[in-house]
């Protein structure tokens, strides 16, 4: 085909001629290796008359161009000789070397009779550019009647491709994009012809009796042929010799090699044999000094295994004796199982010294032996799809720019011991001698499944006959099983087959489960009219090994597998009785051996007892099924149809009771249980299944407490549960089961997934990426093709595709939709670039993107970027991605997020499990997070279990207590938890919460849903238990009492307390006129120093309005009370109406600050090399109350300072500048010399923390450079702060009552307004607002393009950071579309902006009724 250059678009069609003539085109594929590119081209649609648009062909647009190892042209003429026989039906193949390396083997063959005697026969191929060629190898496999061969000569065209740019582009001096050049630049085809002489017979019988031949270019070459005799020297360890037939390359430095080459032509009759040397030669083109040997076995034979113990290699031309010790099996069954050695030369005086002292050769040599070896690590992960795993022998060759490995066979993996399992990651080592740098792998299996002859024998009793769909299930040992097969292909077959007193042969092709098979497992699925069926016997027949017989296994039946009849089970499980074995002697003649089975496995009787819970609607009208798992295998589903002590099964606290047969299952482990939703009321709550071994009498207990429903909890109505005290892998990240035996054909070992997740997190290789997709609304905007996003860093570092898989239940982005997702990708550093696109590459594939968000938690960054472009083959520029660029995106600092991974331990304690809404809110000395929401996920909070998944969670470490809220709702609301541990993925801290209490309004002795846990940090609790007692004095106003339900909250430098309702007070009437209220509560932890109270009143009774002098907290252990003074109203006809109010402690008297302080100044020099210095460093502090004078921090001889990996403390005392914003940082001499100052002297810091010591707020320089000694103090670096610790104490300081003017903005847009109720949180550096509700009496509020006012008064909040705005989707039309949100402080006039710009709608884009806004400076 010619050549048309890079592909943009194919068209591709069909002529719609014939019945059923429409095709759903899935994609199209498309290699070019002369180019070295792949094309994909998706299409996924109809090209049929009748479907869709009715069209039979389409123009589709590549999505993806992957680059492939290029190739180039060559043609090969092959001349056979006139002689008589000349011609052969063997393969031929071929293989070219050049100056820069070896093609792979060609074979060479067409539809044509090829090589017939003095025909020419001319073959295109595609392979490797090798540059020049030096040599050719060229023969055949001696296979097929008249083999021999006469080869005249070779010619070969090599078309290599050469550039040559055009005139025009000479002319034009502009820079020009990629695609351009290529366009320009003219591809030729530059011809090198070369001519091979061989004019020799290739054949056992003629001639050197050789098969193979090496040639040189007809009359240029200097290359001549050289004789190598090859001695091998078999071991003598018992069993070393070998029958397999032996291969052997030979590799000299920078000339190639000899090709494998069988070692036939012994000088011995029976070689490789024991102790013996075997000599062979092989002839090929001069290899010059030789490098390395590979030589292995086709393990046939009857004894293949094979201990070498070395090769001698004498090159004649040369007289050089080359000694390749070995001194290893080339075994399957020995040693690391690999049939192939490299092997490289020793000196001779090794040799020979091994040989005097034998008990240092192996040592030695093999140290030798890896010198000039690389050692590959190889992984290989099997897919997370149902029946990915092989049991098959899988093999790989790696190729590197020099050379191969030859097949390797991956035999032990060093994680698993059942390799290549579903989900499962495995690691095998691969050594060899120079191969260069890897440039591709070629990966494959010997499709190991095996034919079976499998007779069925049906009885000779009245109605033994069936029509049901009869299948088979053959077990091997350790459990390992073949796939469920049904022996009838369809109805027809069914109908002939299994008639009374047949017998049914069977060959089918199933998975190879070993040499014996322990059961089978066979039933039928019922149905039809005649579908009992009594079953006398199966046979089953499998070929031994090489073709040396076959071995038949019978299993006897004798049993009904019938609903109505015997116990009405229609599956069973069978053992072998007898063997019958014909095995083919040396003699030709067959020897027949029948041998009873010794020991085959037992026949177990399993008492099942199913408990249906003891609540209302428990009990199922459903079909229940069951399959129960042991370490030897499992029984299959089998449906649970006869109770033996109920009439009406599965009934509200009932125990029904079943039997079931099967093979011995060893240790129970798993169930599986389900029903089929069939009947009137088939939701079915489960307490627990009991199975009671009666052969060994082993009980086996698992636990289930949940329902089965499709309309309660998760709506799931099959269930896996685990044995009580089973210890393995249970629950993965999706909640989803696990299975540690290769029976269970849904395996999914997501569980794995979550360890090497945990694992990347905490190398930080991998982290999160939440991507927020807006789709416009414009027609056909939507895609259901499949959408991705790149991200990208600097120098080329990026992420795989992250592909944004819709969940289930939704197949495409649709209009105005707002779909969100969380991946897991690499960590790129600081991003520069996102590529989103998507896969669709027809007309019909378009896609508006509106918007795109992407938050790196871990870093504390959002980008929004507002693109409004289409992503479209036949709309905007024709582009399905795009790349953006992050200057163009709006950037947000949403506060970083540290990883954790989470363990939540459930209690075993019956009904410990819930499926209620659970939160957490965790404290640190740095803040507390908001509340999050542990998600169920499946499976996660049950009974007796570890949950364990990864959360984002602010930077507050070191972290001091944990609050657990449930919100009490759900079909279970009553949760046990006992324990829940935090490990911090970046230093690996571990912090545990322990509560071992219920948190349930029934179940606990307080009807408590909230606890609170202590951290405990290396055995040592964080926080202190105390009592705290509140003192309320009601003032001496008239009206000053009130009968509404009063709370607070108590803030201090450990968190705060929650919500504390004030019940039970020392009075009975509380809170009247001029009284004192006492409220103890005990069991706390100590908050320590207490800085605020949020106090507030539910308006309720008749006369509600209060006017509160102060409250005193008097905390037991720190022997301390607290005074937070009011004297305000908290009514709304009263003051500023407003009926909560934040109090700070008065204790906390305003510090004044001095004018003069002390600076801590501690400095990290990076450990690496070169980054100490023996010089002084200075800096300055840049504050914003003004700048510090220079700092000298010096080194001496006496006391060093600046180490590698050192750190340094000093102390300054100066003025205060304030909050500190920047440091300058300089390198100075010593002696203050100008020739001190050498030009590569440096100093690599790693960072730099300031102290400010009144106050004790700590300022974080993040450095990581190097800064140069300079004599000039105008030379220095400037580092910004990259985080404050602020103190407790500043913190306290700066808590004054604040007026915040708080305005809000409803957009323009129709129907933008809302009659629901409003509430805004305001969270700043100092704590937040609390939840507030936005109102005004008698006004109409958040009508469309209006701006509303409200002020709110709080303690000073700092610096602001967010805010959080709802409502309650209360009213008629409580849809809102929020503009914008302005807050300022009225103390210092500054005022933050929160844009907004999206609706708060259930039924609108993402359906949130609430925002979170960050600020926009």
């Amino acid at each position: 085909m010619m050549d048309i250059g890079k592909i943009n678009r194919i068209l591709i069609g069909h002529d719609n001629v014939g019945l059923r003539s429409g095709w759903f085109l899935a994609s199209v594929q498309i290699t070019v290796p002369v180019q070295g590119r792949q094309y994909m081209f998706p299409c996924n649609r109809w090209l049929d008359k009748d479907e869709a648009d009715g069209r039979v062909e389409v123009e589709v647009y590549p999505s993806e161009i992957v680059p492939i190892e290029k190739l180039i042209n060559y043609e090969v003429s092959v001349v056979t000789g006139e002689m008589r026989a000349a011609g052969t039906n063997a393969k031929v193949f071929m293989q070219i070397y050049g100056e820069t390396g070896k093609t792979e083997l060609i074979i060479l063959e067409n539809r044509s009779n090829n090589f017939e005697r003095g025909a020419t026969d001319i073959f295109k191929r595609e392979a490797a550019d090798v540059g020049k060629i030096y040599k050719i190898r060229i023969g055949h496999d001696g296979k097929g009647i008249g083999d021999g061969w006469f080869l005249e000569s070779v010619t070969l065209k090599r078309l290599a491709p050469k550039m040559k740019e055009s005139d025009k582009k000479k002319k034009k001096k502009k820079k020009k994009s990629d695609e351009e050049e290529e366009e320009e630049t003219k591809v030729e085809e530059v011809m090198d012809v070369y001519t091979f002489v061989a004019h020799r017979w290739l054949a056992k019988d003629e001639g050197d009796k050789e098969l193979v031949v090496e040639l040189v270019p007809d009359g240029e070459s200097a290359l001549e042929e050289n004789t190598y005799e090859v001695h091998v020297l078999t071991g003598s360890v018992w069993g070393s010799g070998t029958d397999a037939n032996v291969f052997l390359s030979i590799y000299g430095i920078g000339r190639g090699d000899t090709g494998e080459r069988q070692l036939k032509r012994s000088n011995n009759l029976n070689k490789f044999e024991k102790g013996q040397v075997d000599v062979f030669t092989v002839k090929a083109i001069d290899l010059g000094e030789l490098k390395k040997l590979r030589i292995r076995h086709d393990n046939s034979g009857a004894s293949p295994s094979w201990f070498l113990e070395r090769v001698e290699i004498v090159d004649l031309k040369e007289s050089t004796t080359y000694y390749f010790p070995c001194q290893r099996w080339l075994a399957v069954e020995e040693d690391d199982g690999q049939i192939v050695r490299e092997l490289v030369p020793v000196d001779e005086a090794f040799v020979k010294k091994d040989s005097e002292n034998d008990g240092q050769s192996l040592a030695t040599l093999g140290l030798e032996q890896k010198a000039k070896s690389t050692t590959y690590t190889v992984k290989v992960k099997t897919g997370d799809k149902k029946n990915a795993g092989t049991d098959a022998n899988v093999f790989i060759t790696l190729y590197g720019t020099k050379d191969d490995t030859g097949t390797v066979s991956l035999k032990a993996s060093k994680i698993n011991k059942n390799k290549f399992e579903r989900g499962k990651v495995d690691e095998f080592t691969v050594e060899s001698v120079d191969i260069g740098d890897l440039k591709k792998i070629k990966i494959g299996h010997d499709n190991k499944v095996v034919p079976y002859e499998i007779t069925v024998y049906t009885s000779d009793i009245f109605g033994a006959g069936t029509d049901a769909d009869v299948f088979i299930v053959l077990y091997g040992s350790d459990g390992i099983c073949t796939q469920q097969k049904s022996l009838c292909l369809n109805k027809r077959e069914q109908r002939m087959y299994f008639e009374r007193n047949s017998v049914n042969q069977f060959i089918v092709e199933l998975e190879d489960v070993g040499d014996i098979i322990e059961k089978i497992r066979i039933g039928h699925k019922g149905g039809g009219l005649n579908s009992g069926w009594h079953l006398d016997r199966v046979a089953i027949r499998r070929l031994l090994p090489k073709g040396k017989g076959s071995e038949t296994v019978t299993f006897p039946c004798e049993r009904w597998l019938a609903k109505s009849e015997d116990d009405g089970e229609i599956v069973r499980e069978l053992v072998p009785s007898d063997i019958f074995t014909e095995k083919l002697l040396k003699d030709g003649t067959l020897k027949q051996i029948e041998e009873e089975v010794e020991d085959p496995l037992e026949v177990h009787t399993y008492k099942i007892s199913v408990f249906t819970g003891d609540i209302y609607g428990a009990g199922t009208d459903a079909n229940v099924f069951l399959n129960i798992y042991g370490d030897l295998g499992d029984t299959g589903e089998r449906k649970l149809s006869k109770s033996e002590t109920n009439f009406n099964k599965f009934e509200r606290g009932q125990e029904d009771t079943f039997t079931i047969q099967a093979v011995d299952l060893g240790i129970l482990y798993k169930i599986k249980i389900r029903h089929d939703n069939s009947m009137f009321s088939p939701d079915w709550f489960l307490e627990k299944v009991e199975i009671l071994d009666e052969t060994t009498e082993e009980s086996f207990i698992f636990l289930c407490e949940r329902w089965l429903s499709k309309k309660k909890e998760d709506k799931k109505i099959e269930r896996t549960l685990y044995e009580q005290s089973y210890d393995g892998e249970r629950n993965s990240l999706d909640g989803l089961s696990l299975s540690l035996s290769s029976q269970d054909s849904n395996t999914n070992l997501k569980e794995t997934k979550k360890s090497s997740l945990v694992k990347a997190a905490e190398e930080g290789s991998l982290i999160p990426y939440h991507i927020t997709v807006t789709t416009g609304i414009e027609f056909d905007s939507s895609t259901d093709s499949r959408v991705y996003i790149i991200i990208m860093g600097p120098q080329k570092v990026q992420t795989e595709r992250l592909w944004l898989d819709l969940p289930e239940g939704k197949d495409e982005f649709a209009d105005g939709s707002v779909e969100k997702f969380s991946v897991w990708g690499l960590e790129v550093g600081e991003i520069k670039k996102v590529e989103v696109g998507h896969d669709g590459a027809t007309p019909e594939s378009c896609w508006l993107l509106e918007e795109l968000t992407v938050i790196v938690p871990t870093k504390g960054v959002m980008y929004n970027f507002v693109c409004k472009c289409w992503l479209a083959r036949d709309k905007g520029d024709g582009l399905t991605s795009r790349i953006l660029n992050i200057l163009d995106a709006d950037c947000v600092n949403i506060g970083l997020k540290i990883l954790y991974e989470v363990t939540v331990v459930t209690g075993d304690i019956e009904s410990g499990g819930t499926d209620a809404s659970i939160f957490m809110t965790v404290f640190g000395s740095n803040g507390n997070t908001e509340e999050m929401q542990l998600e169920k996920n499946g499976d996660r909070f049950e009974r007796g279990q570890e949950d364990s998944f990864i959360m984002e969670i602010a930077d507050i470490a070191p972290l001091r207590k944990m609050r657990i809220r449930t919100d009490g709702k759900g079909t279970r609301p009553h949760w046990f938890l006992e324990r829940i541990i935090l490990k911090n993925l970046t230093n690996q801290e571990v912090a545990t919460f322990t509560y071992g209490e219920w948190l349930s309004k029934l179940k606990n002795a307080k009807g408590s849903l909230v606890c609170e846990m202590p951290a405990i940090i290396n055995d040592e609790q964080m926080m202190e238990d105390t009592t705290y007692t509140l003192q309320v004095k009601t003032s001496d106003v008239g009206g000053a009492g009130t009968d509404a339900n009063v709370s607070l909250i108590l803030f201090g430098e450990n968190g705060d307390s929650g919500t504390l309702a004030l019940k039970e007070s020392n009075k009975s009437n509380k809170f009247e006129r001029n009284q004192m209220d006492e409220f103890n509560f005990p069991d706390m932890l100590s908050l320590g120093d207490l800085c605020k109270v949020r106090v507030w009143h539910d308006n309720k009774g008749i006369a509600p309005g209060w006017h509160l002098e102060y409250i005193d907290v008097q905390d037991s252990a720190m022997d301390k009370t607290f005074r937070f003074q009011c004297d305000r109203w908290l009514a709304k006809g009263e003051d500023d109406g407003q009926l909560i109010r934040e109090l700070a402690c008065a204790n906390n008297d305003i510090l004044e600050l001095k004018e003069r302080t002390a600076y801590e100044i501690v400095t990290v020099t990076s450990d690496r090399e070169d980054a100490e210095t023996k010089e002084n460093i200075w800096i300055i502090l840049e504050g914003k109350l003004g700048r510090s004078k220079e700092f000298l921090m010096e080194n001496s001889s006496k006391k060093r300072r600046f180490e590698r990996g050192a750190t340094d403390t000093f102390q300054f005392s100066s003025k205060n500048v304030g909050d500190i914003a920047a440091i300058c940082v300089g390198h100075c001499p010593k002696d203050g010399k100008k020739s001190s100052a050498k030009a590569d002297v440096f100093w690599h810091v790693q960072e730099i923390v300031i102290t400010e010591m009144e106050l004790c707020n700590k300022y974080f320089f993040r450095c990581n450079v190097k800064i140069p000694l300079r004599y000039k103090r105008r030379d220095y670096k400037v580092f910004e702060c990259a985080k404050v610790t602020e103190s407790f104490a500043s913190k306290a300081r700066s808590l004054v009552p604040v007026k915040y003017e708080t305005i809000v903005v409803t957009g323009f847009e129709k129907g933008a307004g809302t009659d629901a109720n409003v509430f805004i949180t305001i969270f700043g550096l100092n704590g937040d607002s609390g939840k507030r509700a936005l109102k005004q009496k008698f006004r109409n509020l958040f009508e469309r393009g209006k701006t509303n006012r409200f002020y709110l008064e709080t303690l000073d909040m700092g610096e602001l950071k967010k805010v959080r705005i709802e409502h309650d989707n209360s009213g008629l039309a409580p849809g809102w579309l929020v503009e914008r949100v302005e807050i300022t402080n009225s103390a210092t006039g500054v005022t933050t902006i929160f844009p907004c710009g999206k609706w708060l709608d259930e039924n609108r884009g993402d359906g949130l009724i609430w925002r979170e806004l960050f600020p926009r400076y």
